[in-house]
């Protein structure tokens, strides 16, 4: 899967130009959170990139396990044919009873492991969907940065502080989910 974009070089340096040229205090404040904005819009955009990486090789892992699973099922579905066409001597029919009561509880051991594999893969792409929405408050947050400074609307730049303030919660809801259970269902 792939990262999402970040293409906030091009506003970056623009808005650190409009603030050299305006000299003033509240420009170059501006041009500092904008700045930071976009650090924790790539770092979030690298962290997305990887919860969504991590997503798929453990949906690959699970979809492996399954695999093993169905396998272990086939033997022991020819295990159980091979009883049923062998003389039923004693011998020979308790260890094919036993071969097929041993891959039983194999497949149930892969199951369990599938189905863990399964659960982590769900909580990555969570991870990654509460991150991607990270990125997205922060791109906004840049861009109604830049228009405020270019407007010289003191108002906008403070929605994007607000917008900002979001961006970094669901940060933190997609670093740290299980201290944030309640939070991560919105």
């Amino acid at each position: 899967m792939e990262d999402p974009e970040v293409p906030t070089e091009h506003l970056h340096e623009h808005i650190h130009e409009a603030a050299h040229e305006s000299g003033s205090r509240w420009s170059m404040s501006v041009a500092i959170s904008t700045a930071f904005m976009a650090a924790f819009a790539a770092v979030s955009s690298l962290m997305a990139g990887h919860a969504s990486n991590e997503a798929l090789i453990n949906q690959l892992k699970a979809s492996d396990q399954w695999s093993y699973y169905n396998a272990k099922g086939v033997k022991a579905e020819v295990a159980d044919v091979v009883l049923q066409l062998k003389d039923t001597k004693k011998d020979t029919s308790k260890v094919a009873t036993d071969r097929k009561a041993k891959l039983k509880e194999d497949q149930k051991e892969i199951q369990k492991k599938a189905t863990e594999f399964e659960d982590e893969s769900k909580k990555e792409l969570q991870k990654d969907m509460l991150l991607a929405r990270a990125v997205t408050f922060f791109q906004i947050a840049i861009s109604i940065s830049a228009v405020s400074l270019l407007a010289k609307k003191k108002p906008l730049w403070y929605v994007s502080l607000f917008l900002f303030a979001l961006g970094i919660l669901q940060f933190l809801v997609g670093m740290f989910p299980d201290s944030f259970g309640w939070f991560t269902h919105f």
